[in-house]
């Protein structure tokens, strides 16, 4: 409170409007295998495009049905986090890109013939062979200064020509030893050279010049009493640097054969390829194509440090400028780690060669080559040697549950960030698994499981009971939760991406109807019946049920929900039970998702009045908080009758000395309507009937 001393006219702002928070209520977490993609976290998927973008199509060769599982969830909601695990087998895809040295022809200190018109034709292939274009220019050389005789040339050997550019020259200075080192300052500004835009051995540079007298000079100018001679052509050839010395090696950000370059049954181009364009001066481009059409372009090169090579790309996973993939400089097969103009210079000078020719005498030499003239060499390389590290058999267990501590696995979906409601791991129903999903949902509270009995060992109805009590060889302990709910049997989807038909898990549809309920209607709604439980993709299932089926499986002790082919109205999960077998209002699952969504509001309503002062005037605004909230739940048919108290008798003085601020909500659920019973009497003509 403002201590208000001098008289005057103050304003003091109070912000005393609490409501309820808003969370969104249709997040599914699904965990599986796939052929690409981020590995061990949550990653949110908005759309099926988007998963398939990420983590690859449906593939029979990965264990489980995350994809598949995960396309039909999509259907019914917008909001999916997908975690995709991989066994030590897994290995990112990769293409080695060989550096060249592009041609270059040095331009000796010269006298171009001060105020003589010169007439200079170039000509440039690339390192594919492709010729360009001749290209020709009359100059004329400034009648004095020597300074200026580098501008005038460097400016037609510019980077304006489309095509198969000429780079710009570069100046150079000469040491003692008449080694020509190529510079980026203002030295020696009457040298330099000029530089084919490709790199590698298959590019060439032709230059030839008419009606040109070039004199060898010395610094100051003056001629070294050499004949003059007439340049008629000079032709140079670039250079490709073995592999086994120094080469750029492009990985995939993750793991996955899904990145590997080829063909799919139809025909349709598959994978991954890069593919490097060079440009006129010392960029080139390096474009990601990801099933034919490119996906990624980035301008590159190793003169300025704002495109640097690997600066641009990225160099490992934690640093994602590119979405699919990293880039590192290698030599003799190790990484380079070359992340800088000077080390990269160090490193290259001791290694590269460039072939130049001198054009006046129109020898070839062989001088230091600057990082200035190397380039990759141009083509498309295919990504290849991606393995997804999804085996196909019990071993995948420990990866798929994960490390609780590294929050690997299944375990990646704990965190309250992600708001998920429901989760599932299509396909994969070991026994350890399920139990490690239950567990997870019972100690987070966030979500509930959808689980169910393997296909291939439940073929009947008994079975599925036994299996659900822990009496098979596939489980060997009952599921007893309100957070988990058990879904049979399998049901029959054809799937575009394989096309063919495919037995699904069932969990992946009790899931689904528990996100499309909360989409359609609210969160606390049965999933189930003709309203919200009706399948339409599915065409068969694995077992017919009748009612006496659905009887055993839904009574007596038992908790599995049927999911039921009725002749007229279609495929049905008909039934919403939680594997609790206590007779509470939290064996059913519309009931289990009424608690999960009123916790995650209160948690996020009410954390503002942690540390405020704990006395009276605290327990009214809790109060004024809570009672809206469930209010508002009553008005959309979750409760029936509510109440909420918090004050002095549950806040006793043992609780406000421990620092504890209590409330308690008394609550009625509203329960669905699973049976519809009408009674029929009939009596005799002589009975009365009133209305």
């Amino acid at each position: 409170m403002v201590n208000i001393v001098s008289p005057g006219v103050y304003v003091i702002e109070k912000d005393i409007s609490n409501y309820p928070a808003t969370i969104d209520s249709t997040t599914v977490g699904v965990v599986g295998f796939a052929d690409k993609g981020p590995t061990n976290e949550a990653t949110l998927i908005t759309s099926q495009e988007r998963l398939v973008d990420i983590f690859g199509d449906p593939s029979e060769a990965v264990a489980g049905q995350g994809i598949v599982g995960s396309l039909e969830i999509l259907e019914a909601t917008n909001r999916l986090y997908y975690v995709r695990v991989a066994s030590d087998s897994a290995k990112q895809a990769s293409a080695t890109i060989p550096l060249g040295v592009c041609p270059a022809v040095a331009v000796s200190a010269c006298n171009l013939g001060k105020g003589k018109a010169v007439t200079i034709k170039l000509k440039v292939r690339d390192h594919l062979g492709v010729s360009g274009y001749d290209y020709e220019k009359t100059y004329s050389i400034p009648a004095t200064g020597y300074d200026n005789q580098f501008n005038a040339l460097a400016g037609i050997f510019g980077t304006d020509l489309d095509g198969l550019k000429v780079a710009a020259a570069f100046p150079f200075t000469t040491d003692p030893n008449g080694v020509k080192t190529p510079t980026a300052t203002d030295t020696g500004k009457i040298n330099g050279y000029i530089v084919g835009s490709a790199a590698g051995s298959g590019a060439a540079l032709y230059v030839s010049a008419s009606d040109a007298i070039f004199l060898p000079l010395d610094k100051s100018g003056a001629t070294d009493g050499l004949t003059a001679s007439l340049l008629k052509e000079v032709t140079v050839s670039g250079a490709t640097i073995a592999v086994s010395d120094t080469n750029y090696l492009v990985e995939t950000l993750y793991p996955g054969k899904g990145y590997n370059l080829g063909t799919t049954p139809d025909g349709a181009v598959s994978g991954n390829s890069i593919e490097v364009d060079p440009k006129g001066g010392p960029s080139f481009v390096v474009t990601l194509n990801d099933k034919g059409s490119t996906k990624e372009s980035f301008k590159v090169s190793f003169l300025t440090q704002k495109n640097f090579l690997t600066d641009t790309i990225n160099i490992s996973e934690d640093n994602k400028v590119s979405d699919y993939i990293q880039g590192n400089m290698t030599e003799n097969g190790s990484k380079a780690n070359i992340d800088s103009i000077g080390s990269f210079a160090d490193q290259a000078s001791e290694i590269l060669t460039a072939a130049t020719v001198d054009m006046v005498s129109g020898t070839s030499t062989q001088t230091g080559a600057n990082p200035r003239f190397i380039k990759l060499v141009q083509g498309t390389y295919a990504l290849s040697g991606g393995d997804s590290g999804a085996p196909t058999s019990p071993a995948y267990i420990p990866e798929i549950i994960g490390d609780p501590a590294k929050k690997t696995g299944l375990y990646a979906l704990d965190d309250d960030l992600l708001n998920l409601t429901v989760a599932v791991i299509p396909g994969l129903n070991d026994q350890a698994i399920q139990n490690a999903l239950i567990t997870l949902a019972e100690t987070s509270q966030n979500f509930i499981a959808c689980v169910s009995p393997p296909y291939q060992a439940q073929d009947s109805v008994q079975e599925a009971i036994d299996w659900s009590n822990g009496f098979s060889d596939e489980r060997t302990a009952a599921i007893n939760s309100s957070y988990a709910a058990i879904y049979w049997p399998w049901v029959k989807t054809f799937i575009p991406s394989l096309e063919e038909d495919r037995w699904l898990d069932p969990a992946i549809y009790g899931a689904r109807q528990i996100a499309y309920t909360a989409a359609v209607s609210e969160l606390w709604f049965a999933p189930a019946g003709f309203v919200r439980g009706r399948l339409t993709k599915p065409s068969q299932t694995q077992v017919a049920l009748n009612q006496g089926d659905r009887d055993s499986l839904y009574s007596g002790g038992n908790a599995i929900n049927p999911i039921v082919n009725f002749p007229q109205q279609g495929i049905t999960i008909f039934g919403q039970r939680t594997s609790q077998r206590d007779p509470t209002a939290l064996d059913r699952v519309n009931v289990r998702m009424l608690m999960i969504y009123i916790r995650k509001v209160l948690l996020l309503s009410t954390q503002r009045f942690a540390f405020e002062p704990n006395d009276s005037i605290l327990w009214d605004k809790i109060e004024a908080t809570v009672n809206p909230l469930l209010d508002d739940i009553k008005r959309r048919r979750g409760i029936t009758e509510f109440a909420v108290i918090c004050d002095e008798t549950v806040n006793t003085p043992l609780r406000v000395d421990r620092n504890e601020v209590w409330c308690k909500i008394l609550l009625k659920p509203t329960k669905a309507a699973e049976a519809v019973v009408f009674e029929v009497n009939v009596t005799s003509q002589s009975a009365k009937i009133s209305g």
